[in-house]
Parts: structure tokens; sequence; C-alpha cells
């Protein structure tokens, strides 16, 4: 058996057990579009108006691109981001950008308890 031939065997079968391990988490956002992958977010702030989230960012990144999904449980409500579509630029500005999404933008009651369903990006070597 060639060498190329036992690479791509051995790729296929760590792959199919790596699916069977894990399934990405899939929440139904805004407009019925499914968010197959949480937005792993760099930083949220929450304000008395609006939630403020920094994300990852090529330099072309925009609140159109992204989708939200917002589920009332109980007195708590949750939230998760989602992207619509990749970023394609690769300008020099690129590294992160803020979003600012508004409460009532989201459909959240004023002074509702939140929470956030992605994931939150380390910092390391700070």
């Amino acid at each position: 058996m060639n060498r190329r031939v036992f690479v791509l065997a051995v790729a296929g079968v760590l792959g199919a057990l790596g699916g069977c391990a894990t399934a990405p988490r899939t929440v139904v956002g805004a407009g019925g579009a499914a968010l197959a992958e949480l937005e792993t977010i760099e930083a949220a702030r929450a304000g008395r108006e609006a939630l403020v989230i920094r994300v990852a960012s090529g330099g072309c990144t925009g609140k159109a691109d992204f989708a939200f999904h917002v589920e009332r449980k109980g007195g708590a409500v949750t939230l998760a981001f989602g992207r619509r579509r990749l970023d394609p630029c690769r300008s020099l500005a690129g590294g992160t950008t803020e979003l600012t999404f508004t409460w009532a933008e989201l459909g959240v009651p004023p002074g509702a308890r939140v929470v956030l369903l992605n994931p939150m990006a380390g910092r390391q070597g700070r």
C-alpha cells in the first residue's frame, strides 16, 4: 500500500470516529436559519441599553453577518450568536470588531437576566 493511500485511509477513519464523539451545538437563529456553530466571543459587555460583543474579524465583519437566537425559560433569557457568512477580508485593520445589539433589537425585556451561550475565547500570554 503506498504511503498516500495509507494516510488518507487513517484520516478517514479518524474523521469518522471524531464525528461520533461530538457534534456541534445547533441553535435555530432568527428567521429559522440554523446556526451550526456558535461564534466564539472575544469579549461581551452588557449595558443598560445594549449588549456589545467583540468577535474575530478580517476587516469586513458587520452586524448583518450575524444571526441570533433568544429563548425565554423561567426567569432567564438565553442568547446565542452565529455567523451567517464568513468574513472574506484580510485587511491590516483586521483582528476583532465590536458589534452592538440593543436589548429591544434582541427582543430582551429591560432588566432580564441573560445567559450568553457562546464560547468565550481565552487570552494567552497576557
